[in-house]
C-alpha cells in the first residue's frame, strides 16, 4: 500500500514569540490521514465551532523550528458530510446579481450534473490565474457577481467565486485546502492549495479550474491533477471560528499560520517536502 508522508517545517519568529494554527489532515476518497506528528513545540488541540474540525494549537520552543509531519495511506472513506454543509458567511454567500446569474445558467441545462459542468465554466470565464495583491472580494460582505472581462485571481479566489455560485444555484459543494506537488518539483511545494467538490445526486466530483487555467485550457473537466503530479488534503470550508482563541470568519485554514493578537492569522515561513513509499493499489 502506497503511504504519503508531508513534512512542513516553520521558522521560528524573529523578535517575538507566538502560537501556530495547524490543521491535522483531512480523509478524502484518495486517502486517509493515519499519522500526525509535531516536533519543536507543545501542542493542544482546538475545535472549529461551524465546521465540526480540530487543528493544533503549537507553542514552539524558543528559537526553533517547529516540524510538522503528516502521514496518509492511499485510499479513503470520501470527503466529510459537513465540507457540503452550506454556511453563510462572507466568503460563501452570493450577492444577488450572482446569485440570479447561477440560477439562471442552472436552469437553463437539462439536469442537475449539467448544471455543476456549466457554473464551472462560467467561473473559468470570469478569471486570469494570477496573485493579486487586491482580491475582488476584498472588503464585501457577500461574494460579488463579476460581470464582464476577466478577473486576477489564485485557486483561493476563483473557488470562493465558484463555491458562492453553486450553492446560490442549489448545489452541493465543499471546498478543500491542502497540498499540491508539481511533478516537476520532485516532491516539493511552495504554499497551499484549495480545490472544490460537488456532490449531486449521489456522486461526487473534483474540480480544480486554477490548474487548467495554468495549463492553458478554459475547457474544464471533472477531476484532480490536470497540471501532473500529487496532492493531500488537510483542511476544509471558508469563514472558519476558533473560538478559545478570539478567532471569527477566518477564510481558510491550509498551511500553518501564526496566531495574531487580534484573532487574525498571519502567513508562516515554511518548507514543505512530500515522500511516497511502497506501491499505489490497483483500482
Amino acid at each position: 500500500m502506497m503511504r504519503t508522508n508531508v513534512t512542513v517545517s516553520v521558522a521560528p519568529l524573529e523578535g517575538r514569540t507566538g502560537k501556530l494554527l495547524v490543521p491535522v489532515g483531512l480523509p478524502t476518497p484518495h486517502q486517509l490521514p493515519v499519522g500526525f506528528e509535531v516536533t519543536g513545540g507543545d501542542i493542544t488541540l482546538t475545535g472549529e465551532e461551524t465546521t465540526g474540525q480540530f487543528a493544533a494549537l503549537v507553542t514552539p520552543e524558543p528559537g526553533e523550528d517547529v516540524v510538522v509531519r503528516y502521514a496518509y495511506r492511499d485510499k479513503g472513506p470520501g470527503y466529510p458530510d459537513a465540507l457540503f454543509h452550506p454556511r453563510r458567511n462572507r466568503f460563501t454567500s452570493a450577492a444577488q446579481d450572482l446569485m440570479f446569474d447561477a440560477i439562471n445558467i442552472a436552469d437553463a441545462q437539462v439536469n442537475g450534473h449539467a448544471a455543476i459542468q456549466a457554473l464551472v465554466n462560467a467561473a473559468a470565464e470570469k478569471f486570469r490565474y494570477a496573485h493579486p495583491e487586491v482580491r475582488f472580494n476584498d472588503g464585501c460582505e457577500e461574494v460579488p457577481y463579476l460581470a464582464c472581462g476577466l478577473t486576477e485571481g489564485s485557486c483561493v479566489d476563483i473557488n470562493t467565486y465558484l463555491i458562492a455560485s453553486l450553492r446560490a444555484a442549489g448545489y452541493e459543494a465543499g471546498y478543500v485546502t491542502g497540498y499540491f506537488f508539481p511533478e516537476e518539483k520532485n516532491g516539493s511545494c511552495d504554499d497551499m492549495h484549495c480545490w472544490v467538490v460537488t456532490r449531486h445526486d449521489g456522486v461526487v466530483l473534483e474540480w480544480d479550474i486554477a490548474h487548467h487555467l495554468k495549463m492553458g485550457t478554459r475547457d474544464v473537466s471533472s477531476g484532480l491533477n490536470p497540471k501532473p503530479g500529487d496532492r493531500v488534503a488537510v483542511a476544509h470550508s471558508m469563514g472558519l471560528s476558533f473560538p478559545d482563541l478570539g478567532i471569527s470568519c477566518e477564510k481558510l485554514i491550509g498551511e500553518p499560520a501564526w496566531v495574531g493578537v487580534e484573532g487574525r492569522l498571519e502567513k508562516a515561513e515554511v518548507t514543505i517536502r512530500r515522500e511516497v513509499v511502497g506501491r499505489k493499489v490497483a483500482a
